[in-house]
């Protein structure tokens, strides 16, 4: 049975001290990073969401709480976390029910991979409760099944979620199923100012708008734009990422449905970011600064731009790790 129709056959429970249970902190994230259109992205900390999966249940049950948390769904065929967890325990032909709980921690449709976190976060707390040694790439595969049926298989949210850090994919080679990850350490300790202005934008909106095919005078500047931006995050080269975090793609259009865009951009500048753009799909978007307390006045500048429509702000360094288990 596919993984959009998770319904099994109950097995019954093992007994307490065989219970299979895992919970997973799945972290936020920025996708496309300015230029680095589905190719680059960046793992948050301090922000994400948290997985619990139970198996060997009597039946299927999803409970969502935490932020937005009356907008997911709770049926498993339509739950991003539940699509991702019975994708991955698929593969191991799992056969049973589970229990999976997740807690909210990122706002839907805001930019900051929520969708992501909670499929990146069901099949790796899948295949922890499971028993399964680390394989990244079929639980990359699996959270893509969730990830694509909220906002479609692209994987710049997934990738720095799973692995932590900033990420750059490489498209895959014949036979294989996901693209190649490269991990690229920062030189700097480089602090992002988030601010997610009031109102939802989903990913599948923000996407629609863009055309498919772009002339040859935006797309070498924009591939020129995304190298720079990686050779500026690997050497901590300040002028460089100040020059490199143009995006000439998404943002000229995106930044049409984020109101009042170009007053917060330039809040952001002002208040010293070495740059801002457009978080993902948006509406958040996000500043790189220097330090902390940098990123701090970035931040509120930024939300008095959006006045008078109400943001929330979250100040957070580039996150080592990615997801991990946790205990509860």
């Amino acid at each position: 049975m596919s993984a959009g129709s998770p319904k099994r056959r109950p097995q019954p429970r093992r007994g307490r001290g065989a219970r299979r249970l895992a919970t997973v902190f799945a972290p936020g994230s920025v996708g496309n990073v300015g230029p680095g259109f589905d190719v680059l992205g960046l793992a948050v900390s301090g922000i994400g969401d948290t997985v619990s999966v139970e198996l060997d249940t009597d039946a299927t049950e999803v409970r969502v709480r935490g932020r937005d948390a009356r907008l997911i769904p709770t049926a498993p065929e339509h739950n991003a976390a539940a699509i991702a967890a019975f994708a991955y325990l698929e593969r191991k032909r799992y056969r049973g029910g589970l229990r999976l709980d997740l807690e909210k921690g990122l706002p839907l449709s805001g930019g900051l991979g929520g969708s992501a976190a909670s499929s990146v976060g069901g099949a790796l707390a899948a295949a922890l409760a499971f028993g399964a040694r680390f394989d990244p790439e079929a639980i990359l595969t699996a959270a893509a099944a969730g990830e694509a049926a909220v906002a479609g298989r692209h994987y710049d949210n997934l990738a720095p979620c799973l692995f932590g850090g900033v990420t750059l994919l490489v498209p895959p080679v014949a036979g294989d199923q996901v693209p190649h990850v490269a991990r690229i350490p920062p030189a700097r300790p480089w602090v992002l100012a988030l601010v997610t202005p009031a109102f939802r934008l989903p990913t599948k909106r923000a996407r629609a708008i863009l055309p498919r095919h772009s002339a040859r005078a935006l797309w070498v500047p924009q591939m020129a734009r995304t190298a720079a931006l990686v050779h500026a995050i690997a050497t901590g080269d300040e002028g460089l990422a100040t020059l490199a975090l143009d995006d000439l793609y998404a943002e000229p259009l995106r930044a049409r449905l984020i109101p009042h865009f170009d007053r917060v951009k330039r809040a952001a500048l002002g208040a010293g970011a070495i740059g801002c753009s457009v978080s993902g799909a948006g509406p958040t978007l996000f500043a790189l600064c220097r330090s902390r307390a940098s990123a701090a006045r970035c931040a509120a500048a930024m939300r008095r731009a959006f006045a008078p429509l109400a943001a929330t702000v979250h100040v957070g360094g580039i996150a080592a790790t990615g997801a991990r288990r946790i205990s509860r």
